[in-house]
């Protein structure tokens, strides 16, 4: 495959990986056949995809993939492959999940608006179809509304949604600096933190699929464990933001 064509020194698609089921393999070549490099972060996977993903990376120079012992969370299992990626001199990364939701056809795009603007972070902004459970949908409305008070609305089109691009270095910075953001967390807490440092959000639509079992769909939302997980980290958040209220309205009247 001519994958080859869209190679980049600078810009890499990360994957972190737990227990995504036979559809990670699809992923991660749907992913390889529009991106090189790929890596994929396996978080202590179970379900026998580790050693499937290793054998896809044996004969394929594109594909790295790095295993944890065990299940740390996505959040962790990002920085892990954050940390790395920066020794190997990568300057973005686009996270995307190894379960099938997320497009990999989009990946030329979203690194393209990141290279045309490489301060910022380029966020996917889902677009539904009928497979999306209404209670998700409506729920994460309420995670949108406070992520964007909290940064004074500087744009965060979707706060959980995590097919992105992030810098590397100002992301690494966020989140070597607090013990949070490790597990479901990540992705809400990841844009309000960065928007604080004045990384401005970049908002492109990209389709999200919720595959049913029977299409080798694989769910770890917990609705009472995860919905309590984002409370405490919008309560925590929310403290922050009224800490740094006066630097946020002055940064906002300037137009930052």
């Amino acid at each position: 495959m001519a994958v080859e064509l869209n190679a980049s020194a600078s810009h890499l698609v990360l994957i972190p990986s737990y227990n995504p089921g036979a559809k990670a393999y699809d992923t991660v070549r749907a992913a390889r056949r529009q991106w090189t490099p790929v890596w994929v972060v396996v978080d202590g996977s179970s379900d026998g995809t580790t050693a499937g993903l290793e054998a896809m990376a044996a004969t394929d120079p594109g594909l790295r993939v790095i295993v944890l012992p065990e299940n740390v969370g996505k959040g962790a299992a990002v920085l892990h492959g954050l940390d790395l990626a920066a020794r190997a001199g990568y300057s973005h990364v686009l996270t995307m999940d190894s379960d099938g939701q997320h497009p990999a056809d989009l990946i030329p795009s979203f690194m393209a608006a990141s290279m045309a603007a490489p301060a910022c972070m380029v966020l996917g902004k889902p677009v539904f179809d009928a497979s999306a459970p209404n209670l998700r949908v409506q729920g994460r409305k309420l995670s949108n509304m406070w992520a964007n008070l909290e940064t004074l609305w500087m744009g965060i089109g979707d706060s959980l949604y995590g097919f992105r691009v992030y810098p590397v270095e100002p992301l690494r910075q966020v989140m070597h600096g607090r013990r949070w953001m490790r597990r479901f967390d990540f992705d809400p807490e990841a844009v309000v933190r960065l928007c604080w440092r004045g990384v401005r959000p970049i908002n492109l639509p990209a389709p999200v699929k919720y595959l049913r079992a029977d299409e080798g769909g694989v769910s770890h939302f917990n609705y009472l464990r995860d919905n309590i997980l984002l409370t405490w980290m919008h309560a925590r958040l929310l403290l922050g933001f009224l800490l740094r209220l006066p630097l946020l309205v002055v940064r906002r009247l300037r137009g930052g």
